[in-house]
């Protein structure tokens, strides 16, 4: 996965398609999430004792790191070593969480040009992205990864990782922390793949001081291939 998506809806919505209390101040849409941004983020709270929307910072930094700055190259954990990796282990078995998202880009290169493409739902459900979580410094700073899996059917004529998608009736299990990592991190189904919209869009997106709806758009006269 590249490391640019898509979260516009606001907290209400989130929290109702969630189930969860909303301990967020008021989100701001944006249609070129980076690394380092504050994404939405669902998660269970002890506290709380119940599934929350809360924000982190994209980009997980682990407790032991020196210094956040780490958690730029950490926005993505690979679903195959997610649950050894001394980066995401812990968090894999006690802080796992939702990341909510319209969709996500990627880059195909054409000679000596870059073509984006945006692959979202096709009905504008939204996604729930496998991640996980960590608190970091005296500040109990909240970061996340996104985890990725193999691309498959034809997600992978654009690129060989995507995000692991979760679909509801999973979301519990995920939540919940511990258990077996094979299920936790099994692929989406081919049908719910097939539902997914492969869509090019403008070079705009490639800036990430670029943002707002305009960059989901279809540019004219291209094609998928």
């Amino acid at each position: 996965m590249c490391g640019r998506y898509a979260t516009t809806r606001s907290n209400a919505d989130l929290s109702q398609f969630f189930e969860a209390v909303d301990l967020t101040e008021e989100l701001r849409p944006s249609w070129n999430v980076a690394p380092t941004d504050p994404v939405p983020l669902i998660r269970e709270s002890s506290s709380h004792a119940a599934r929350v929307l809360d924000t982190a910072r994209w980009g997980l930094v682990p407790p032991w790191a020196a210094d956040p700055r780490q958690g730029s190259r950490m926005i993505n954990a690979r679903a195959e070593t997610v649950a050894t990796s001394k980066a995401f282990a812990l968090s894999f078995a006690r802080r796992r969480c939702l990341v909510p998202a319209d969709g996500w880009f990627e880059w195909v290169r054409d000679g000596k040009r870059k073509q984006a493409f945006y692959m979202t739902p096709a009905d504008g459900s939204p996604l729930a992205f496998a991640g996980i979580w960590s608190a970091w410094g005296p500040d109990s700073m909240l970061t996340c990864s996104v985890i990725t899996t193999a691309a498959r059917g034809g997600l992978a004529r654009i690129h060989d990782r995507m995000p692991l998608i979760l679909p509801a009736a999973r979301w519990a299990d995920w939540l919940a922390g511990g258990g077996d990592p094979e299920p936790l991190l099994r692929p989406l189904d081919e049908a719910a793949l097939a539902a997914i919209e492969v869509r090019p869009v403008g070079p705009a997106v490639g800036n990430v001081r670029n943002n707002g709806p305009e960059l989901l758009t279809p540019p004219v006269e291209v094609t998928l291939f």
